[in-house]
């Protein structure tokens, strides 16, 4: 583990990646990894963006990679992909849609697979983004996929969240009954050059109006990824809102906030880690059976598993 961290420090793109595949991996000694990895934290800029399919999120984000270069500074991308329902890899279509940056050392593009996780985000994709981090680049981008109830979980890992639309796709429908305007720091209108973009802004200002606090309102901009409009007015804005997150009280709020979320979900982990391992190697438990009731035998292996605990036999 700590060979590893060493390599990263000396800017082993292989250490890295290989670094990100253990986390991916669930590796047993992620965890003490992961802690030398956190001690490395230069405090990049992480940026979320989710959005329907076919909203454009790729060539978004290949148009960003190119402005955020154009200032000289690093990025990294972490693709959260569909898993594949024949290989559980994952579908490497935004890869294939970023391909001109391949060649650049100061561009790391990585797929990740859902792999059933709700959100569509991995399980892993936190610890990726803090891997990132360490590794030292100065942007760290996930994309996501789709928008919908399940999809929320972006907002406890990165700090600025773009939700991605286009005019006339219903797209609004999911933000009225999604709850995404608890998520979005920033609504991007995309493909901008379509009718209906008027209709949409106007709505959006609508929903933005009835959550803007003093210290903060959400952003709106719109894009032609196809003609490269926009996209600086995107990139200030998410500078905007990284200086809201670090010089206001409302922003660091919201980071507590986050970093209570991140704390109790690797409790929750661990936790769900030991009882399982628990319940595979002790024959003495109520078995699995499909006709046994649930809430019974859940409550039955918790409670097995916290008196082992007590008695000091885990």
């Amino acid at each position: 583990m700590h060979e590893i961290v060493e390599r990263m420090k000396n800017k082993d793109v292989r250490a890295l990646a290989r670094a990100i595949t253990m986390v991916e991996n669930d590796h047993p000694d992620k965890l003490e990894m992961l802690s030398d990895v956190f001690s490395l934290k230069k405090h990049a800029l992480y940026v979320g963006l989710t959005g329907s399919p076919g909203a454009g999120k790729s060539s978004l984000v290949n148009r960003l990679i190119t402005h955020i270069r154009n200032e000289g500074k690093t990025v990294a991308v972490i693709a959260v992909d569909p898993t594949s329902p024949f290989s559980g890899g994952a579908l490497l279509g935004d890869r294939v849609r970023m391909n001109e940056h391949f060649t650049d050392d100061g561009v790391y593009i990585r797929s990740m697979a859902t792999r059933g996780s709700l959100g569509g985000l991995a399980r892993a994709t936190k610890d990726a983004v803090r891997i990132c981090d360490a590794f030292g680049f100065d942007v760290v981008i996930v994309e996501t996929v789709g928008v919908g109830q399940s999809e929320l979980d972006i907002m406890k890992i990165v700090d600025t969240t773009a939700v991605v639309l286009t005019p006339n796709s219903g797209d609004v429908l999911q933000i009225f009954k999604a709850g995404i305007m608890e998520i979005a720091d920033l609504f991007v209108i995309n493909k901008a050059d379509l009718d209906g973009v008027g209709k949409l802004k106007r709505l959006l200002r609508e929903l933005v109006m009835m959550t803007a606090t003093e210290e903060h309102k959400v952003a709106i901009v719109k894009t032609i990824t196809t003609q490269n409009e926009g996209i600086d007015e995107l990139w200030e804005k998410v500078k905007e809102h990284r200086e809201y997150l670090y010089s206001t009280q409302e922003g660091k709020q919201k980071r507590n906030a986050q970093f209570e979320l991140e704390v109790y979900e690797l409790i929750r982990e661990e936790i769900w880690r030991e009882v399982k391992s628990f319940v595979e190697s002790n024959d003495d438990l109520p078995p699995m059976d499909s006709s046994a009731d649930p809430y019974r035998l859940a409550k039955d292996w918790l409670e097995k598993w916290k008196e082992a605990v007590v008695d000091g036999k885990r």
